[in-house]
């Protein structure tokens, strides 16, 4: 048969034949040729050889490197833990004596039926207290007190009766898995950072304002509390809830 006698289809299966035993020859000559060559050529050639494989394989498989900075670490964890903070508040007296209400620090919510934890030092069991986030401000009902600076309240009734109760519970970290070297966030009036130096406490700075302030890890894990004293400046998030396990909660 005549090449011109081929049709279209004819002879486009004739150029894949083609194609394929000139790539099979290729191929064979290429392998002989290898085999024949010196090191200093092969080892090149291989090494591009496989570059190219590892580039088609990452596009292929849509591999992407992404870079985690630490301050979006930072800007997770607070978010995570926004709704969780309380600003906390008691009737007192101002500098001129006269009836007000004076701030108490801050509280963190540790339980999803709206128990909260604050400094003892500024919120002990006498005293008429609030609590205030982002859906409202409502009356808090004083608990009990732990020997290691901290309390327990309760959210109670709203101010205003149209404000619902809104908040997230932490999620609970493990000091005993931070290392040297590791941030250490504290959620109060401000926000404050610390580096853990490896002991089963944390040693921060805390103000009278940031009493109360959640601690974290980069994770948005609570760690603890962080408390206004002379002596004690931290108690555990273990602590925190063993005490709350063991405390008998008032039905209300």
């Amino acid at each position: 048969m005549d090449i011109k006698d081929l049709n279209k289809a004819q002879l486009i299966l004739l150029a894949v034949l083609l194609s394929f035993v000139t790539s099979i020859a290729t191929g064979i000559t290429t392998v002989t040729l290898m085999q024949q060559a010196s090191p200093s050529f092969t080892v090149p050639v291989n090494r591009i050889i496989k570059q190219t494989v590892e580039k088609i394989q990452q596009v292929e498989g849509k591999t992407q490197t992404v870079v985690i900075k630490e301050e979006d670490l930072v800007v997770d964890a607070i978010a995570k833990n926004k709704s969780a903070v309380f600003v906390l508040t008691k009737d007192g007296y101002d500098l001129d004596g006269n009836s007000a209400e004076i701030s108490a620090g801050r509280a963190f919510a540790i339980s999803s039926d709206g128990i909260v934890v604050a400094d003892a030092k500024l919120a002990p069991e006498n005293g008429v207290y609030y609590l205030k986030n982002e859906s409202g401000k409502f009356k808090a009902n004083f608990l009990s007190a732990n020997s290691a600076g901290f309390s327990f309240l309760k959210v109670g009734d709203p101010i205003d009766a149209k404000d619902k109760i809104v908040f997230s519970v932490p999620a609970l970290g493990d000091l005993s898995k931070m290392k040297i070297g590791q941030k250490i966030l504290v959620l109060g009036n401000t926000i404050s950072s610390s580096i853990f130096e490896g002991n089963n406490d944390v040693n921060i700075t805390v103000t009278k304002s940031n009493a109360g302030g959640l601690v974290l890890n980069l994770d948005g894990e609570a760690l603890g509390i962080a408390l206004f004293s002379d002596t004690i400046s931290f108690a555990s998030i273990n602590l925190i809830t063993d005490a709350l396990k063991l405390m008998e909660i008032p039905k209300t």
